[in-house]
């Protein structure tokens, strides 16, 4: 079932932030979504997946219309959210975690790691172990749409090498991966499309290929226009 996102607008505070974007994401598919701070890239998520009403524009899973759902039912209808910021369950246990939601059998299989520390509590693992525990406890509910924000953000490039895979894998089984990241080159190296947000507007949206060979592209996709840019944040070390 693929993702369509059709003309989609959304404000917050009554200021425009998302400014008629369209795509569609394939199923078996990674797309990345890449912009600078303040894009837009969090406002779309959480548009699509309901925490966030839209102005106006349409959204289809499978040619179903989910605009006028609640999030709720958007969940229901195959949409899993993992927002910014790891939200664990704290003070429950990894296992009680994911057996809130699913089989914890089939979350240990998608990261054997998990198994060491099933019965801490989830606030008391590391951070790449608590994006293991989301990542999982997304999964066990076999959603038809992964929408990922910031997976990397605060983890080490070796937990990274862990992760991405998993993320490939998992659009390679059947499922619409839409990936935001901080670390545009890596997460290029495995997506199947690209698109870039600037001001509420993709100013890119296709093969990954261009923004991968050649960091002029993708600048000027960051920024909106062709004028010659400064350092973005992976040549400045910035997050």
């Amino acid at each position: 079932m693929n993702l369509v996102l059709d003309d989609l607008r959304v404000a917050r505070r009554g200021q425009p932030i998302i400014r008629g974007v369209s795509l569609s994401a394939a199923v078996g598919s990674v797309t990345v979504l890449l912009g600078s701070n303040g894009a837009g890239k969090t406002t779309l998520l959480q548009a699509v997946s309901g925490v966030l009403p839209i102005t106006s524009g349409r959204i289809f899973l499978g040619g179903k219309d989910l605009t006028p759902l609640t999030r709720v039912r958007r969940a229901r209808n195959g949409l899993a959210h993992v927002e910014q910021g790891r939200t664990v369950y704290s003070t429950l246990t990894v296992r009680e975690n994911i057996a809130l939601v699913g089989s914890v059998e089939r979350a240990l299989k998608i990261f054997p790691e998990l198994a060491r520390c099933t019965e801490v509590l989830a606030g008391l693992i590391s951070g790449g172990e608590q994006q293991m525990l989301v990542l999982a406890r997304a999964m066990v509910g076999n959603p038809s749409v992964l929408l990922l924000d910031e997976m990397s953000l605060g983890l080490s490039p070796g937990v990274l090498r862990r992760l991405y895979p998993v993320i490939r894998r998992i659009a390679d089984e059947g499922c619409v991966v839409l990936l935001v990241d901080q670390f545009a080159h890596a997460v290029l190296s495995f997506a199947d499309m690209a698109c870039v947000l600037a001001h509420g507007v993709l100013t890119y949206s296709g093969e990954p290929g261009p923004l991968r060979t050649s960091d002029d592209t993708l600048k000027c996709a960051y920024l909106g226009n062709s004028a010659p840019s400064p350092a973005l944040p992976w040549e400045t070390g910035e997050p």
